[in-house]
Formats: C-alpha cells, structure tokens, sequence
C-alpha cells in the first residue's frame, strides 16, 4: 500500500521564455516500508521534489498525498502540525539545538507537539543508532556522523509516516557515510520506516530499496 502518492507535480518559476519548469508532470509512489533513493544531477529538481513531498514548498499544481491525507488541502497552521506528526526530515546539515544535549534534541518534536514522550521506544533507537554513551553531550562534543545519527534519531522519535532525507551524508567523510547509510537502512527495517533519500552519489544511492532517477523535472527511470 501506498504511503506516498504524488500526482502530475509541477513547479514552475518565472514565465514565458524566462520560465524554469523545476518538476514538469511528475508522478510517483512510494511503499509503506520502502527505502527509496532519489538521484540526479544538480538542477535536476530532486530538492525542488523532495521539499514538495515535504510540505516545505507548494507546488505549481498537483497532489502530494502522505497516509491518505493531501496535503495542498490544508491550511498553514495545519500544515504545520501535520508535518511535525508525520514527516521526519534529516538534513546534510544536521539543525541540532546546540544548547540541548543528545536526548533532549531527539525528543524536542515531540515535546513540541506536547506529546508524551515513550521512553521505550526511544531508548530503542538510541541504543540502534549505538547513541546510548552520548545521552547526555551536547552537540558540540559529538562527531559529525554522531550529530547525523542524532539527527535521524529525532526522525524517528514521533514515528513519522515517513522520514525525508536531503543528501543526509553531505557533510561527512565516505566511511562515516556508508555507516550512517546503513543504520538509516537498518531502521527502515527495524520500524517499517518509509524513507525517502535525496542524493548525487551513486554508491550511495544503492543502499536503497529503490532507485529513482530524476532529469529536467522529470522521472526517467525507476518511478515505477
């Protein structure tokens, strides 16, 4: 069943002979549990993608629709809270609170949302994403592939409908990536977690379920 729908996306900028047709038509789905990879060159529209199947943008036209719900529908605020409940977002840049140690970032979204807190679950993923020694750091003292690991966490603590990862591994070095890789593959397993994960790199990309390659705003492979 799919938890992802995206019908005929379109973002466009501009227009007339200026116009720049970032997604042009574009349509996909994406499996509840299914790790897929989104590939293309720079300017290929992957980001422009991932921030519409995000909420984080609206399109020019077009459906996303995450676990039934279209999200074009709804209102600001409501989009908002909808995205904090179930949509996880790991950055290449990690947006850890640096005055808040290692659990407090993982749980900050929902303690925002003023949910309890379910210790279990969480203390789960710490110990999955072997964090279990560093609870109590600040980001600061953690490595870079630590801060990501932390990041992914936080994803993963609301137990999103599905995590969105923008270049996740960016900033870190290629051992440390292929080790973040595969937790992230790891916890897709362990959770039934959905995740999509935009990235240039190839080697990267075949951790995935699934591969899907993006050109000029559209799919040219794997959107099956």
């Amino acid at each position: 069943m799919a938890i992802l729908v995206a019908e005929n996306l379109k973002k466009f900028y501009g227009e007339y002979e200026t116009q720049v047709r970032a997604l042009d038509d574009l349509s996909l789905e994406v499996e509840r549990g299914e790790f897929v990879a989104i590939v293309g060159t720079s300017g290929s529209g992957k980001s422009t993608l991932l921030h519409m199947l995000g909420g984080l943008d609206r399109p020019t036209s077009g459906n996303v629709i995450i676990d039934g719900k279209n999200i074009g529908e709804l209102k600001e605020d409501e989009l908002c809270i909808f995205r904090r409940r179930k949509i996880g977002f790991v950055f290449q840049s990690f947006n850890l609170v640096p005055t808040l140690n290692v659990y407090e970032n993982i749980v900050l979204p929902i303690q925002l949302d003023g949910n309890k807190v379910d210790d279990s679950f969480i203390t789960k993923i710490i110990n999955l994403l072997s964090l279990d020694k560093k609870k109590n750091s600040l980001p600061s003292q953690l490595s870079g592939g630590q801060q990501q690991r932390v990041a992914i966490a936080r994803a993963l603590a609301s137990k999103p409908a599905i995590m969105l990862a923008d270049e996740p591994t960016g900033n870190l070095d290629s051992k440390t990536s292929q080790d973040v890789l595969s937790l992230m593959k790891v916890c897709s397993e362990e959770f039934s977690q959905t995740i999509v994960m935009i990235t240039h790199n190839e080697e990267i990309a075949q951790t995935a379920d699934r591969i899907i390659r993006i050109e000029d705003g559209k799919i040219v492979k794997g959107g099956e």
